[in-house]
């Protein structure tokens, strides 16, 4: 009796053991790069990130995401050093600003519960109230010392530098790469190809309710999304 009560013991053991390491959040290293470049007052960036990117939070897909924002799209900097902007001087300004918080709140969720309430006044045309933000995303006004002392102009030369390297280059914005792969103008289902790019033991949830039909799109990109050009005309959009 005393050899079954322990062999079932050895077995809950093992159950427990497992049961615990499928519950476990997948490593950094099984994490999927999710990079996506934007700018602040493109109205396509700003509908992306307020009602397709969230849903990685929502899900919890963001569990198996490295999810890093780059806030430059298609300004250049001009020989004086000053930055043009596609959609003028409040968009450099609140490009900074958003790089400034992600500098200061490197913690995901966080610098991204901001991000996503000044592309949500974006898209409502209140982008001038984006000083709330900092209420509502429950975060201090630091960022704000960072634009001032330019340490703000500094992180957006970087982002900068590493948009004009990409290859290929960006053609638009919002411009999403998953795991080195651009996703072009099929970025909105994005989704679908974190969970292929996936290579974790565990398959997330969220990606248990990604069907077929959605997964087509992997091989057969869509046309129809709307982005804004990398043009030299301020509001080229489409």
């Amino acid at each position: 009796m005393g050899h079954l009560v322990g062999g079932w013991s050895a077995v809950a053991t093992a159950l427990c053991a497992l049961l615990l390491f499928l519950s476990l959040p997948p490593s950094a290293s099984e994490k999927v790069t999710v990079s996506v470049y934007y700018e602040a007052l493109c109205p396509f960036c700003a509908n992306f990130v307020v009602y397709h990117l969230v849903k990685l939070f929502q899900n919890g897909l963001i569990s198996a995401v490295n999810l890093r924002m780059i806030p430059w799209g298609n300004a250049w900097i001009q020989p004086d050093g000053s930055f043009f902007c596609q959609h003028g001087p409040d968009e450099c300004m609140l490009n900074t600003i958003e790089a400034c918080t992600i500098s200061v709140y490197p913690d995901t969720e966080e610098h991204f519960r901001f991000i996503h309430c000044v592309e949500g006044l974006t898209v409502q045309n209140r982008h001038n109230e984006w000083t709330k933000c900092f209420d509502i995303a429950q975060l201090s006004a630091i960022p704000i010392d960072c634009y001032r002392n330019g340490h703000g102009k500094m992180l957006e030369q970087y982002y900068a530098s590493e948009t004009t390297r990409l290859n290929p280059p960006h053609r638009f914005v919002p411009w999403v790469i998953v795991d080195n792969h651009p996703l072009q103008e099929d970025y909105q289902n994005f989704m679908a190809y974190i969970c292929k790019a996936y290579k974790g033991s565990a398959v997330p949830e969220a990606c248990k309710s990604i069907n077929l039909k959605n997964r087509q799109y992997l091989d057969n990109a869509s046309g129809g999304s709307q982005v804004c050009y990398a043009t030299t005309t301020r509001n080229s959009t489409l």
